[in-house]
This record gives structure tokens, C-alpha cells and sequence, in this order.
């Protein structure tokens, strides 16, 4: 599967879509990442647009997730929307 990710807000229903996929709680997560389970309930709601790259490396690891990176077509981007990404 691949989506596309312009705003915090997605992400954050990525990486909770992702955890509750695999089944694991907030405080196992958070456990294996060495942060505390309130920030990963921030990274997961309100605070996604704080996440480190380390963090974001760290979620997508443990729910085997990857990142890729790829030029934007701008033709597309500007059919498809309006507005600018918040990122």
C-alpha cells in the first residue's frame, strides 16, 4: 500500500492506524522506542508535527513501515489540490 502524506494530521493516523494493526499497546511502543507512553500519545494526536526523524525512523521500524522519498509532479499535485502542505 502506498499514501501519500502532506499534513501532520496524517501521519498521526498513519502511525495509530499502524500500532493498533500490529496489535501492540501505546506503552509497549513507547517501551521499545525509550520514550514514555504520553509522548507517543502525542506523536499519535495532537503532536505528530514534533516528531523527530529519529522518532519517525523508530514507529516505522517497529511497525515495519518505510519511507520513501520521491519528486513531486507538479502538474499532478496542482490538479489534485490547492492548498500547500502544511510540511
Amino acid at each position: 500500500m502506498k499514501i501519500l502524506v502532506s499534513t501532520p494530521v496524517q501521519m498521526s493516523e498513519i502511525l495509530l492506524s499502524a500500532r493498533k494493526a500490529k496489535g501492540f499497546t501505546q506503552a509497549e511502543v513507547a517501551r521499545r522506542m525509550g520514550i514514555k507512553q504520553p509522548r507517543l500519545s502525542l506523536l499519535e494526536t495532537t503532536a505528530t508535527a514534533t516528531i523527530t526523524l529519529q522518532q519517525m525512523l523508530a514507529l516505522f521500524a517497529i511497525y515495519e513501515l518505510e519511507l520513501c522519498v520521491q519528486s513531486r509532479d507538479i502538474s499532478e499535485a496542482d490538479s489534485l489540490s490547492t492548498t500547500q502542505p502544511e510540511w
